[in-house]
């Protein structure tokens, strides 16, 4: 393969290197291209043919199904290492060693505490509020309590912020779905694992013991690790433009946090059991709206079926299904919405439409169903998401950091007015 990629223009010939990743992707490096071409730029809406850093997190082929987080297969993660080893490892590079997951492990419950003062902060929102727009908050307030900026050239700082936040957000998810649920906030037990605390935080009664159920702790772990990182997506990609402004941690994870709220982003969970709650509502005859998805002149859209990046099915998705029916199966739901959504499951895998197309459920779909399974309300799916995000996000802002990448600023190509005079406000 050539080292160069050579483009004309009006007659002259530029050239440009090409960069190959370690998995053999290839990137033509147009950093010189105004330069050299008097001004000459690229339109790429959506940024789909353009990488805006190289980065050693997360590699991602869509073709191949392929997920893997710092060379280690999703597969394997997710089957023999639990959240906090595979946050340790997408932050630091390399898995850690016993002694260093106790510390960190140590470290973070040590960071566990929120001033009461952000109490107030949450009381301030109204019940009816959504959980991503109280939790973004919530992160960005951290801020004030923290004015301090993080020191990217002291390993110490920088360590220190990371477990202050993997300490916080928990507590902030928390406590934001009980206040949704109008329940008294909880800051759990030091001495559970992080998973374990999480859901004690979540869903102790005021009245009774919490008792943990494995079968739950294990599905969230997995869905936690699978939401990890997925390299230069919507929200990761904000986590770093925002972050190359030098703005802090909390602020860059705030902003990623927005960014996503949307529902062609994290929101996704949440559109699905939207969508079974219509279906639902209109009798729940699946068959009718398989037909619906399938016919290009109705606007209906099957919601948690392909995916953007996959052009085969989900990895995420073959590892969550799993997880989704020993949840189902061991708490005994009777639930009408979850009989939609396994009717609907199998009618994809088995429709010869969905199947040639390769729109297979994918791990938005699986996450919404284990979430209505284990209680948390359809508006904090996304709040949960966030909460798995965080080690990418964190990862992500400190690669950019470390590698003193230059401030983030799109071009654009004008398609406005040409100058033209200005008319005082009569003759208007």
């Amino acid at each position: 393969m050539a080292n160069t990629a050579t483009l004309e223009i009006d007659g002259q010939r530029h050239e440009f290197p090409l960069v190959k990743g370690t998995e053999n992707e290839v990137a033509i490096d147009i950093k010189s291209l105004r330069s050299v071409t008097n001004g000459v730029t690229t339109i790429d809406p959506g940024y789909k043919n353009t990488g805006a850093c190289e980065s050693a997190i997360t590699f991602l082929d869509g073709e191949k199904g392929i997920l893997r987080y710092r060379g280690y297969s999703i597969e394997e993660l997710a089957e023999k290492a639990d959240f906090l080893e595979v946050a340790y490892a997408l932050i630091f590079g390399e898995l850690p060693t016993k002694e260093e997951l106790d510390k960190f492990h140590t470290d973070i419950k040590s960071k566990s505490v929120i001033d009461e003062d952000l109490k107030k902060i949450l009381e301030s929102f109204p019940r009816s509020a959504h959980p991503m727009g109280v939790l973004s908050s919530l992160t960005s307030a951290l801020t004030a309590f923290n004015p301090s900026s993080v020191d990217v050239s002291s390993p110490e700082a920088m360590y220190n912020a990371i477990v202050k936040l993997l300490g916080k957000l928990p507590i902030l998810v928390a406590w934001t779905m009980r206040r949704h649920m109008g329940l008294p906030l909880e800051y759990g037990d030091s001495s559970l694992g992080y998973i374990e605390n999480l859901l004690k935080m979540m869903f102790q009664k005021p009245n009774e013991e919490y008792v943990q159920n494995p079968i739950l702790v294990n599905a969230l772990d997995k869905l936690l690790i699978l939401h990890a990182d997925h390299e230069q997506n919507c929200s990761t990609s904000t986590v770093r433009i925002v972050g190359s402004s030098h703005a802090g941690l909390f602020a860059s994870i705030s902003a990623g946090i927005s960014a996503l709220w949307g529902p062609l982003h994290g929101g996704a969970n949440q559109a699905v059991l939207e969508m079974l709650e219509a279906i639902k509502e209109d009798g729940g005859d699946t068959k009718k709206y398989m037909a619906k998805a399938k016919d290009k002149a109705d606007p209906f859209r099957l919601m948690g079926f392909g995916h953007r990046v996959y052009k085969n099915f989900d990895p995420r998705a073959k590892i969550i299904k799993v997880a989704a029916d020993e949840v189902l199966g061991d708490l005994g739901i009777d639930d009408p919405i979850l009989d939609i959504a396994k009717g609907l499951e199998q009618e994809a895998l088995n429709d010869s439409y969905f199947v040639d197309r390769k729109l297979y459920p994918n791990v938005d779909f699986y996450s919404g169903i284990i979430y209505r399974g284990m209680g948390i309300p359809t508006n904090m799916f996304t709040v949960m998401f966030a909460l798995g995000r965080l080690p990418g996000w964190i990862a992500q802002w400190r690669e950019m950091r470390l590698r003193k990448e230059p401030i983030g600023r799109p071009r654009q190509l004008y398609v406005g007015e040409t100058q033209r005079p200005f008319k005082d406000l009569v003759n208007r």
